[in-house]
């Protein structure tokens, strides 16, 4: 073996024969202007001069050795080298920044391998001869011979080893990743590093405020239970048993010594854990327990882990248990919990959007599975559909609801979502569409009744779901404008329902609705309107051979010409085009009839919408063979009219058809706070009157044709009853004109007022002239009470008198008796104003004759003691014997009856021996009849029932409550009891309109919020299904801010206050964002108009356009919100126009016919 010219290492530059190939990929370690010669000599003489100084001069060996770069493995003077380094490193810094100023090209300087201290003076002047003197140049710039001269580099680079470029750009670098070395023991050895950098300070960790991520998953972690020792030293324990802590009594604590004396505890009163702490000890490590994981998040993780796995087992083991199906989907809003509203960087709101999704896809899952193991269940279907809200197209979702609907067709409450959906959708939405759909909803449902729909047979208390149904559809058409469809709708249904030919009574549906055609398309009159004979009568007659047409009445009457529509035209185009649209709503809101005295035909009519086709209302007609939905039906009809009766609206459309801000309107409670009854329909506007919101309390009156049509109604109505229900009808009418008496009071209108009470006075004559109205106590009460009224005080105690002395035999076993009594001393009281013995001697002589039921007289001047208590002990036993569960009950004892003999107790109570007693005995009425309630509920099929048990424990609580505050009004009282009574009562009844009123009355005075706020937000939370405590909670702030305002921005002298209240303003905003988010609040007309005034008082019209383009997302039908929007944004009342005329919204004054109006 020879070595290889120009090999880095000798030893290893041998040639083998076995490797043919040569380098193998070992180029890198040859260099072929490397001789090994050269290296062997230098390295003896290197060897040799270094052996001859080491024993001249060892200062100079140990120099030369470090300077020349070999290093003698002998050397061993230690104190030397640390001095020798020293020196050194002062030199290599001098000859680092000469080096700097000289070299830029690399941190790498070669140089010539000489050493000046080592090297004789002859070699070097030998190696330097032809040298450049006092400049850098590089090996190959010399003209020198390879073999004398070669190059080393004193500042070693290990980058020349490893790269075959020397330019420092070429290098990669690396930072170092903390200061350890792998290998060392960290316990022993470290490493300090020279361009180590200062260690950074830790920034402490800020705790999690409330409204963070971690934080809200804190708040939502429920409680860890906590066990005693013996259970958790055992197996398992089962949730529920041995869940608390036993705590022994305290004589047993006290009679027992807490720790034994000894030296540490000489008075043994220390405990054992006291004790071991004073020797230095610590209790004893318990055995393994089932502990919780300290970080919060692995215990909220081992939570939830937890639920999942139990709602998997549940849902494995019975996959048919729907409610668990509807939770488990529920749940996944509990798992990732939106942060708060306040956290708005942009990675939290990114983050907060891919929750949301994933949350969205796996109850998207969740529903189709629940969907596979129960096919046939709507709920399920409907709340995947509602999900779909999110993200699936308007088309997708339309066609999926097409799906569910053609599979359940006999569903009523299917249908109700269903139509819902169809009359929010805005990309969809038209009103004819709107109504086809509702046709065709009634036909289907009324052939699953008829039995023709073989495919799917009705389902039970359909037909009561029908006529929800028909009224919904009616407010839908009032709400769009179109009064006279609405009206036409139900005369059309009236008709058939009531006035139905014997010889189609018998057939299906379908085939009397074909008869029904020809009697809508003649000229018949029809329910309400003069001359009207009803469909059986004309249908004899035709098969007669028509009608011999005499001098009708009406006839010869012209109609009054309208004024001038357009009384000032320098009102601006807007205001202008407000005031006829809604003038026309109220004059036109009958539907148009051709008058053949008159010779008109269909062709006259100006506005062709006011006419109704038999095609706009043939596919709602259904049967109505049920009693109690007839009359149901006639009371709607004139609730639509503006009649107050006593039923309510259906709660699937209640939340939709409140559009009135009169609902907050308190009327005359301040003033008479006993005998005050407001209507139960408040919040729903009348048919052909859309109230702006500025003039909420503006009283609605009927035009002439109204007046005379609701009159006609009442007439051709009575005749359709008997017994009960033709007094209820009369009741309804008085009522109605009583009413009327009520707001010309208010508004103080003397000459109506005398019009009106001679009206009143005599229609009430007429009804009681009747035979069978002639014992009616309920009209002589409403008779008595418009006498009151109208100032006529005494004549109205005459009539009080003569209705006691008539039937006082009766006593408390009559509840009109008791009503009539009830009102008459509560009138008596309110005269007086006082609670004296003095001016409540009427009230109590009423309340005492009631009770005792022998011979009335008027009142004399005087009432025996001995009259009271016998009037006391009859009371307190008729109190006694009320019933407490239905077997008990008779038929002239049922809960709303028993009311007025509570009423009229109570009071008496209360003028004898002081209010703590008739609060009392409210207290134990209102405890009978929840339990009353409770074991109403218990039955399978009273619904009616059960309405009208919650009605009457309502009524309950608003008597109760308006006793307390009148006394408030006559002496002092806290307000403590009246907040209590109407709190307990609105957590049972969160949708009582009346108990609303008083509760927000009453807080109103209050300075402290925090409060009603507190119970606003509870009840709202416990009643998502209901807008109604949303409503009262935005109003009630609303006019707290109204009084801050008030009292902020009041002249003071000379300084005016300006100081901006936000806080109110901020908090009115968000209640309104969490109501319009809420399934309830979405469709709620009145809502989005509240919300819409709000934006326009705060003077943004961005966020006012903003707002109603929202609510018309919602609420496209609305009309009065394309009126509140022209109110408010008049430069956009083209584009309103325009959008109103694309959604066939009713518009009765295009603005081509107010420029021609304008202009004449």
């Amino acid at each position: 073996m020879e070595p290889l010219p120009g090999s880095l290492f000798p030893a290893f530059g041998v040639r083998e024969s076995r490797c043919p190939s040569g380098s193998g990929g070992l180029d890198w370690l040859s260099n072929q202007s490397f001789r090994t010669e050269d290296a062997l000599q230098l390295h003896h003489r290197i060897v040799g001069d270094a052996a001859d100084t080491t024993q001249g001069s060892p200062q100079a060996s140990d120099h030369s050795g470090i300077s020349g770069g070999v290093l003698d493995q002998g050397e061993q003077d230690a104190p030397a080298k640390k001095k020798k380094k020293k020196k050194k490193h002062r030199q290599h810094r001098k000859d680092k920044r000469k080096d700097r100023a000289i070299h830029t090209g690399s941190e790498s300087d070669p140089e010539l391998f000489r050493d000046k201290d080592t090297e004789t003076p002859a070699e070097r002047s030998d190696a330097g001869a032809g040298l450049p003197q006092g400049q850098f140049m590089w090996l190959d710039d010399l003209h020198l011979q390879t073999a004398q001269t070669f190059c080393i580099d004193r500042k070693a680079d290990p980058a020349n080893w490893e790269y075959k470029s020397l330019y420092r750009g070429d290098l990669a670098r690396y930072k170092r990743c903390g200061d350890v070395c792998l290998g060392l023991d960290t316990r022993k050895q470290h490493i300090i590093w020279e361009d180590s950098p200062r260690p950074k300070k830790k920034a402490r960790k800020r705790d999690d405020r409330y409204y963070t991520s971690s934080g809200l998953q804190s708040l939502s972690t429920g409680p860890v239970p906590v066990r005693c020792r013996e259970c958790v030293q055992g197996s398992i324990p089962v949730p529920g048993t041995n869940s608390f802590i036993p705590v022994p009594d305290w004589a047993e604590i006290e009679s027992k010594p807490l720790g034994t004396v000894t030296w540490f505890n000489p008075l043994g009163i220390y405990d054992e854990s006291t004790t071991l702490w004073l020797q230095g000890k610590g209790r004893e490590e318990p055995e393994k327990q089932a502990c919780v994981p300290s970080d919060s998040s692995e215990k909220i993780n081992s939570v939830n882990m937890a639920k999942v796995e139990t709602f998997n087992r549940m849902l494995r083991e019975d996959p048919g248990n729907v409610q668990t199906w509807m939770e488990f989907v529920h749940f996944q809003d509990e798992l990732i919990q939106d942060p708060s509203p306040y956290m708005t960087s942009a990675a939290e709101s990114e983050k907060r959007k891919r929750s949301r999704r994933a949350v969205w896809e796996k109850k998207l899952a969740i529903l189709e599975r629940a969907i596979e193991s129960n096919p046939n269940n709507v709920e399920l279907k409907v709340a995947r559909l509602e999900l779909g809200k999110e993200s699936w197209e308007p088309s997708i979702l339309v066609n999926e609801w097409k799906k569910v609907v053609f599979l359940h067709p006999n569903d009523t409450t299917l249908w109700q979502r269903y139509l819902l959906f169809c009359q929010s959708q805005f990309s969809t939405f038209s009103t004819s569409k709107v109504n086809g759909i509702y046709g065709k909803c009634l036909s289907t449902l009324a052939a699953a009744l008829d039995g023709t729909l073989l495919s799917h047979p009705a389902l039970p208390d359909t037909e009561e779901a029908m006529l929800a149904i028909f009224l919904q559809q009616c407010h839908f058409l009032r709400q769009t404008g179109h009064s006279e469809k609405a009206i036409a709708l139900f005369q059309a249904l009236i008709d058939f329902t009531f006035f139905k030919p014997d010889s189609v009574a018998g057939l299906i549906t379908k085939a009397q609705v074909e008869f029904f055609e020809p009697f809508w398309d003649s000229d018949e009159p029809r329910f309400g309107e003069g001359g009207a004979r009803g469909w059986r009568v004309w249908m004899r007659q035709q098969e007669r051979g028509g009608w011999v047409v005499l001098n009708e009445k009406g006839d010869d009457e012209d109609e009054e010409e309208d004024g001038e529509e357009v009384t000032d035209k320098t009102l601006p185009k807007w205001q202008l085009w407000l005031h006829v649209e809604s003038s026309r709503d109220s004059k036109h809101c009958l539907p148009w009839r051709a008058g053949k005295a008159k010779g008109q035909t269909e062709e006259d009519c100006e506005d062709p919408d006011r006419q109704v086709l038999f095609d706009d209302i043939g596919s709602s007609m259904f049967k109505v063979s049920s009693p109690e939905l007839r009359f149901q039906l006639i009371s709607s009809f004139f609730q639509l009219l503006g009649i107050p009766t006593g039923f309510s609206l259906p709660p699937c459309c209640l939340n939709v058809v409140l559009d009135d801000p009169g609902l907050f309107d308190c009327g005359s409670a301040d003033e008479r706070p006993l005998s005050c009854c407001p209507p139960p329909a408040a919040g729903v506007s009348t048919i052909g009157f859309l109230p702006a919101m500025s003039n909420a309390r503006q009283p609605v009156s009927h035009c002439p044709e109204g007046e005379d049509f609701i009159q006609t109604a009442f007439h051709q109505a009575l005749p359709l009853f008997a017994g009960k229900e033709r007094s209820e009808l009369a009741l309804y009418w008085l009522q109605y004109e009583k009413s009327k008496v009520v707001r010309s009071l208010q508004l103080r209108r003397k000459k109506q007022l005398k019009s009106l009470g001679k009206r009143s006075k005599k229609l009430a004559k007429n009804l009681l002239k009747e035979g069978e109205n002639r014992n009616n106590l309920s009209l002589w009460r409403e008779y008595a009470h418009l006498e009151w009224l109208l100032g006529n005080v005494e004549d109205s105690r005459r009539v009080f008198d003569t209705a006691i002395a008539m039937s006082v035999s009766q006593g408390l076993q009559s509840s009109t008796l008791c009503d009539l009594c009830f009102l008459y001393s509560s009138l008596e009281l309110e005269s007086v104003r006082s609670i004296s013995a003095s001016t409540t001697v009427r009230a109590v002589y009423i309340l005492t004759s009631l009770a005792l039921g022998t011979t009335y007289s008027p009142y004399a001047g005087e009432v025996l003691p001995v009259n009271v208590l016998k009037a006391r002990k009859t009371y307190e036993r008729s109190f006694r014997d009320l019933p407490t569960h239905d077997a008990t009950l008779s038929g002239s004892q049922r809960p709303g009856q028993l009311i007025s003999l509570i009423g009229c107790f109570a009071l008496f109570q209360y003028l004898t021996l002081g209010i703590q007693a008739a609060d009392s005995l409210y207290r134990q009425a209102a405890e009978k009849l929840v339990d009353l309630s409770s074991l109403e509920k218990a039955q399978p099929k009273p619904s009616v029932w059960r309405q009208s048990v919650m009605c009457v424990l309502e009524r309950l609580t608003v008597m109760h409550v308006r006793l307390l505050r009148f006394h408030m009004q006559a002496s002092v009282y806290p307000l403590g009891p009246v907040r209590h009574t109407l709190t307990h009562a609105l957590g049972q009844y969160p949708g009582s309109r009346q108990l609303w009123k008083l509760y927000t009355q009453v807080e109103s005075r209050s300075h402290d919020a925090s409060r009603a706020r507190r119970f606003f937000d509870a009840t709202a939370r416990s009643a998502q299904d209901l807008i109604v405590p949303r409503l009262f909670a935005i109003y009630a702030e609303e006019r707290r801010k109204e009084r801050v305002d008030t009292v902020q921005r009041a002249d003071v002298g000379i300084l005016y206050n300006t100081l901006p209240e936000t806080g109110l303003t901020n908090r009115i905003r968000a209640l309104f964002e969490h109501a319009v988010q809420t399934e309830a609040g979405a469709h709620s007309v009145l809502l989005w108009r509240m919300y819409l005034n709000f934006t326009v008082t705060q003077g943004n019209i961005e966020k006012t356009k903003g707002v109603f383009y929202r609510a018309l997302q919602a609420c496209p039908w609305a009309k009065v919100l394309y009126l509140d929007a022209v109110s408010h944004l008049p430069g956009q009342l083209q584009e309103i126009i325009d959008l109103m005329t694309e959604k066939e919204i009713r518009i009765r004054v295009p603005l081509e016919e107010l420029e021609i109006l304008m202009e004449d």
